[in-house]
Parts: C-alpha cells; sequence; structure tokens
C-alpha cells in the first residue's frame, strides 16, 4: 500500500506536532507517567488514521470504451434525472458517490479523451450528502469528451471537513480511462454527469470501488 503523495505534508506536519506535543508533556510534566501515556497513544491514533486516510492502493484498471468507470471509493446516494446548470444546460443522468473519511479519496478518470471543459469554484462547506452541496459547495467540474463526441461532466465536490480539492488536469489534455484525475482531502463527494442513453449498473446505497466498478454503459 502507497501513500498519495498529497499526504506527505500533511503526514510529516503530523509527525512534527505530534512529537513536539508529546516532548513539552514530557519536559513541563515530568512526574505525569499516565497523561504522557495517554497522549502518546492519542497521537497514535491519530496518526494511524491521517496515514489510512492518506493510502493509495494500486489497482488493475479493465479499460472500455463502453464503460463509464468509478471515478471514486465511497457509497452511491443519488441516481436520478436532473437539469446540469452549468455546461450542459440540459436534462442528463446524475449519480453520485459520497465519499467518507474512511474512503480512498483518489479520484480516476471514468472514460478516455479530451478536457473540454475545466473550472473551479469557491463555495460553502455543507455536508457533501446534501443536494445543494453540487451547486453551492467548494467544487471543480470537468467535462470530458469521447472520439465519437459523447460528453460526460465529473465534479468534484469538497464536504464540510475537506480543506482543498486538488485538480490535475487542464482544459485541452487528452486524458486516458483509469489514470489519476485528482484527490479530495478529508471528505467529498463526486458527480457523474451523464447522457439519458446511458445505463446505470449501480443501485442507490451500493458500495463502489474507483478505476474497478462500472457506474454504467454507453450504447
Amino acid at each position: 500500500m502507497k501513500i498519495h503523495r498529497e499526504g506527505f505534508t500533511i503526514i510529516t506536519g503530523t509527525i512534527a506536532l505530534l512529537g513536539l506535543i508529546n516532548i513539552l508533556l514530557l519536559l513541563l510534566l515530568p512526574g505525569k507517567a499516565e497523561l504522557l501515556i495517554t497522549s502518546i497513544v492519542i497521537s497514535l491514533i491519530i496518526f494511524l488514521m491521517i496515514l489510512q486516510f492518506f493510502r493509495y492502493p494500486k489497482r488493475e484498471i479493465s479499460r472500455n470504451d463502453n464503460y463509464i468507470i468509478c471515478p471514486a471509493d465511497g457509497k452511491v446516494v443519488a441516481i436520478e434525472k436532473t437539469v446540469e446548470g452549468e455546461f450542459f444546460k440540459d436534462q442528463r443522468i446524475q449519480v453520485s458517490i459520497f465519499m467518507s473519511p474512511i474512503n480512498v479519496h483518489a479520484n480516476w478518470y471514468p472514460i478516455s479523451g479530451s478536457i473540454k471543459f475545466l473550472k473551479y469554484h469557491k463555495g460553502k462547506k455543507l455536508v457533501a450528502w446534501h443536494p445543494k452541496s453540487s451547486t453551492e459547495n467548494e467544487r471543480t467540474t470537468i467535462v470530458i469528451e469521447k472520439d465519437n463526441k459523447t460528453q460526460i461532466l465529473v465534479r468534484q465536490i469538497a464536504g464540510a471537513l475537506a480543506n482543498r480539492i486538488i485538480c490535475y488536469p487542464h482544459e485541452g489534455d487528452m486524458i486516458r480511462q483509469g489514470a489519476e484525475l485528482g484527490f479530495i482531502k478529508f471528505g467529498s463527494r463526486v458527480d457523474l454527469y451523464l447522457p439519458l442513453t446511458a445505463m446505470v449498473n449501480v443501485h442507490l446505497n451500493q458500495k463502489v470501488t474507483g478505476g474497478i466498478d462500472v457506474i454504467a454503459e454507453l450504447p
């Protein structure tokens, strides 16, 4: 199991801060052995939690031009027809995946193609499963176009705890299905907006695995 590069700074800072706290306790309260032991145990738990959050498993991607593969680990919290108002401005199938703090938080490209649109939005800190988080929270919208001109929209959404959305591509880039799209730190959500002709393969509350599970198939 690898550690994601986005976690190196936070993990290093966590080690330094927890180490400093425990050293100060040792120096300032030398007779408080029980307090020091408690502090060390709590520090270890915090460190392990941060470490597991930034884990980055190696996955074998099964690429298929007709598949829309899962962009994130988590649970499917919405499958519905809705009007996407930022780019398409028409009706699409929305599939939303909620990523809890215990999920892997890397994101993957659901299809191969080119980046036709990319825009970052500042926003609120609503909980990620809130319906309005898709349009009011901090978010990044990415539209990918396949060779046959089929377009899908991926939206990275920050949750109440997320403090940064990382998005690697730039508008105009050619990208490959299953490659890494980005990362969202500390609780978040990813929305997909698909053509109405897409055949959805998942159901509500299903746990899905990024880069592995097939969210939908294109005709």
